[in-house]
């Protein structure tokens, strides 16, 4: 083998130079990217101030006993300083494993569970349900499509008052089952009849939005797939099974994530529901609102490791979710 030497370096011909060092490489970069660094600076700002700080001071909190007795807070003139002391991770082994773990941490954690499968399959099917049907040519589609579209469009707040007026003992729904010599149940008062209020009522907020989604990725499908399945004799039932499924994947496998996060997340509908008054419909993110804020004492540390644990469930579940989906795309094009 023959090796060139530049003879003016002393270098051989086709070496790699050295690689810059790091502070070097920012250097470069910051010249070469100053623009697009000073367009996301105020973006980073916001983020840092908004989200970072209280997350980092959240984490803090979580490994000290801090609550409304401890912590500093001014009474008139007077400034009271924190007395609250450093406990480890003593707050997270009694979430877990404490003594009334069961009732404080894994009742919440099994009906989050329970409420987030079946208030995200309802948005799902009948979304995909609604969504179908619009995608028909129908007299009055736009009509129907804006009307269905409303329950989405009207603040949660909103909504969420309206459905607790109807499902009061007193309230239209009660009225119109009575008046039809059915039982009325107590919608607001008995633990199941909570629970499945909470996800009748969450179903109605929700399903808009996955519908809208979903009717955007039926209108994306080329409709010569479907011509072609028509002369190859495919019914009703193959063309949904082997054409529209497999052009909703990329469309579905997102909205599902999307509604899994805000619907385990999904404060309002809880709270604005039920408030204070149904300690067994409480998620996980209202039960983490209720020892923070509406008990005395109010254990902010608690509260905090809660919203940590519910970050870590999400980050965990988000990471298999994503994997399983680009395993499934790898068998899929092979």
């Amino acid at each position: 083998m023959t090796v060139t030497i530049d003879r003016a370096t002393g270098k051989r011909r086709g070496d790699r130079a050295p690689r810059p060092g790091l502070g070097r490489r920012l250097k470069d970069g910051y010249q070469k990217h100053w623009y697009a660094y000073a367009m996301i600076a105020p973006v980073a700002v916001v983020i840092g101030v908004l989200v970072l700080y209280p997350l980092g001071y959240g984490l803090y909190l979580t490994l000290t006993d801090a609550n409304s007795l401890n912590s500093a807070r001014t009474i008139g003139v007077n400034e009271i300083e924190a007395t609250y002391k450093f406990v480890g991770l003593d707050n997270y082994a009694d979430i877990l494993w404490g003594p009334t773990a069961y009732d404080r941490f894994w009742s919440h954690f099994i009906w989050t569970i329970v409420w987030t499968a079946v208030c995200v399959g309802l948005h799902f099917f009948i979304g995909l349900g609604l969504a179908l049907l619009l995608n028909q040519k129908l007299r009055g589609r736009t009509l129907y499509r804006l009307i269905l579209v409303l329950p989405w469009a009207v603040p949660t707040f909103v909504t969420v008052f309206g459905w607790r007026f109807m499902l009061a003992d007193q309230g239209i729904i009660n009225s119109a089952l009575d008046w039809l010599h059915l039982p009325t149940p107590a919608w607001l008062e008995d633990t199941f009849w909570q629970r499945f209020s909470a996800i009748m009522v969450n179903t109605w907020c929700g399903v808009p939005f996955m519908m809208v989604s979903l009717l955007g990725g039926l209108q994306s499908i080329d409709n010569s797939l479907y011509e072609a399945s028509e002369m190859d004799g495919a019914n009703a039932w193959q063309r949904f099974r082997y054409v529209t499924l497999p052009g909703l994947r990329s469309v579905s496998s997102t909205v599902v994530l999307l509604g899994i996060i805000w619907t385990f997340n999904q404060f309002a509908v809880i709270f604005l529901l039920f408030g204070n008054t149904a300690p067994d419909a409480q998620i996980l993110v209202t039960w983490a609102y209720q020892l923070g804020f509406g008990q005395q004492p109010r254990d902010f540390a608690q509260s905090a490791a809660y919203g940590i644990l519910l970050l870590a469930i999400l980050i965990v579940f988000t990471s298999f979710y994503r994997r399983w989906l680009n395993r499934n795309e790898q068998q899929l094009a092979n």
